[in-house]
């Protein structure tokens, strides 16, 4: 595979970025930081799952978070308007494509969230309005409140792309989508039809952001087939971190909706050829989701997973929203944490777009804007461990400040079992490490208490809803 050379980009902004962005400096005080990276798969951290959860920005879930970068105002135009307090029940599902990206960034004022498209339903036609302008009552999502109050906060977590959930989800196991040798091509958006892999219809197409040298130009439903095998190269430029863990023999599993309800949109790995025409499918790529409890209590947890929700437990907005979202993280850490792998676990909650919610703190520039339509806006970020970093020594919780990218996770795990770079957005990513402490004794696990228990979920009857269409 051809990588990505920062030396070959030819733009100051982009070289700016590989050489590193946004690190955080460190008091006196804080604890010894030991880099991941002298920790192999036999060190501290043994295992790494990743729960992507869907739709939300930062400042939607953390507004009032004591020390967190949040508000409870934001910018409409040219008005400064009070957010509203709301319930996680959400009807509208607000635009969020990559037009909507560049209207509510609006050249970094960060005041169009009201352009956006309402979305579906009679309570959400036109303009999204002040709609956007709100964030959730923290009763309504506890769990993540206690998570974060235990553990750690990353407040500068921000998508890779200004897009939806379409590239948010390929990000999450890759760091980037560019699938062409020349690296100036890049999906965005959402193909054509469903599903989002090698499974969508004949004739579906994708979009595209084109570098011409000097902008970035939009090929609106122009793009390849969403499977690799039918991108320029056959796919041979788009691996995952996939490919870097078989090629060392390290076991790895996405747990997933069906690929005939939800898991249509949100399983990144349909559009991976290998793996959908391939050995790997149904045994590295399984489902239901819910075979991540009987894998813990079975201890065949592997090293690295990624952990897909029922649309009904993502946190997504919609005319099927419900409020379990926060249980079911809360039972998938819990599981772990009362189990023999917690002293051997880094668990990252992440949500893997802003869903259109209002948000005041703009892409960093740099790199924004890199070539690929990135970073996009923050998103919230929950990092769960028994050597998560404390605030101070012996005192819970830490909220990290330091610039991350859906590249930081991924750069984790690669220095933790000694990978190489995939060559993307890991390049120049701070990793996610300084919000661990490996010199700290590990901490005992208190359960996270929540209003549903894991039994609800094992239980649950799948809700089939491709809630998602962005």
């Amino acid at each position: 595979m051809e990588r990505f050379r920062c030396t070959a980009l030819g733009v100051a902004f982009v070289l700016a970025s590989c050489s590193g962005y946004g690190g955080t400096t460190f008091g006196a005080n804080a604890p010894r930081l030991v880099d991941a990276k002298r920790h192999g798969s036999s060190g501290l951290i043994q295992h790494v799952v990743i729960m992507v959860q869907e739709n939300r920005s930062f400042n939607n879930f953390f507004a009032t978070f004591p020390g967190a970068n949040g508000t409870t105002k934001g910018k409409l135009g040219k008005k400064t308007i009070a957010l509203k307090k709301v319930g996680l029940v959400w009807p509208c599902d607000f635009g969020h494509s990559r037009n909507g990206f560049l209207e509510d960034y609006d050249g970094g004022k960060m005041d169009g969230f009201y352009l956006e498209g309402g979305g579906n339903g009679s309570q959400c036609v036109g303009k999204a309005g002040r709609k956007p302008y709100q964030y959730v009552d923290p009763a309504q999502i506890a769990p993540y409140w206690d998570i974060a109050e235990q553990y750690v906060l990353a407040d500068a977590m921000f998508q890779t792309q200004g897009s939806g959930s379409f590239t948010g989800h390929q990000d999450l196991i890759r760091g980037g989508t560019t699938y062409d040798s020349a690296l100036d091509e890049s999906l965005v958006d959402f193909p054509t039809a469903a599903p989002w892999g090698c499974d969508a219809p004949p004739k579906t197409k994708t979009s595209y952001l084109l570098w011409n040298g000097s902008a970035i130009h939009g090929e609106h439903n122009k793009g390849p087939f969403p499977c690799t095998n039918k991108f320029p190269g056959s796919g041979s430029y788009y691996e995952t971190l996939a490919d870097e863990l078989d090629a060392k023999s390290i076991l790895w599993k996405y747990y997933t909706p069906s690929i005939k309800s939800e898991g249509s949109l949100w399983n990144a790995f349909d559009m991976i050829a290998k793996v959908r025409y391939g050995s790997e499918w149904g045994a590295s790529v399984v489902w239901p989701e819910t075979k991540i409890f009987t894998d813990i209590a079975n201890s065949a947890l592997p090293p690295v997973s990624w952990v897909i929700p029922d649309a009904k437990n993502s946190d997504h907005p919609g005319s099927a929203a419900t409020d379990t979202g926060p249980s079911w993280v809360a039972s998938v850490v819990n599981a772990i944490g009362e189990s023999p792998y917690w002293d051997s676990t880094a668990i990252i909650v992440v949500w893997d777009d802003w869903g259109g919610f209002y948000d005041a703190v703009p892409p960093p520039n740099p790199p924004y804007p890199d070539h690929w339509g990135g970073p996009g806006f923050r998103v919230p970020c929950l990092i769960v461990s028994a050597y998560a970093r404390e605030a101070v020594p012996s005192k819970p919780g830490y909220i990290s400040h330091t610039q991350y990218e859906f590249g930081s996770i991924l750069k984790f795990i690669e220095d933790n079992w000694g990978l190489p770079r995939l060559g993307t957005t890991d390049t120049r990513a701070n990793s996610i490490v300084d919000s661990f402490d490996f010199t700290q004794s590990p901490r005992q696990f208190q359960k996270i208490p929540s209003s549903y228990p894991l039994d609800y979920f094992e239980h649950e009857t799948p809700s089939g809803l491709p809630l998602d269409s962005e």
